[in-house]
């Protein structure tokens, strides 16, 4: 595989990613029978934590094992896409479930 240094395009994957994963939790916290504020606070509580996570801002250590990830995206058939450095995508969480409201709003 070629890796592909392009910070732009790698901010529009992490900003599709992060929808899909926001998207999903709260689908399943529905489904569980949460809803108004406390489906909101816990859809964002959950979304935060699991990018923090890819993101490499939370530690991970399993038995003395340090993991440390570092995202990329397949964007054609060998090419993987990064932007030259740890991912942001906790970045964009409250973004996204502020533009989910806003639609639902219309």
């Amino acid at each position: 595989m070629r890796l592909n240094l392009d910070p732009t395009l790698f901010e529009e994957q992490q900003a599709i990613l992060v929808r899909e994963l926001v998207q999903s939790i709260r689908i399943k916290l529905k489904e569980a029978g949460l809803n108004g504020d406390k489906l909101e606070d816990t859809t964002a509580s959950i979304a935060f934590s699991v990018a923090s996570t890819i993101d490499d801002t939370s530690a991970i250590e399993v038995d003395g094992t340090e993991v440390h990830p570092y995202l990329t995206f397949r964007t054609s058939g060998d090419e993987l896409t990064h932007c030259g450095e740890n991912s942001y995508t906790h970045e964009f969480v409250y973004e996204v479930l502020r533009l989910m409201d806003d639609k639902r709003a219309e």
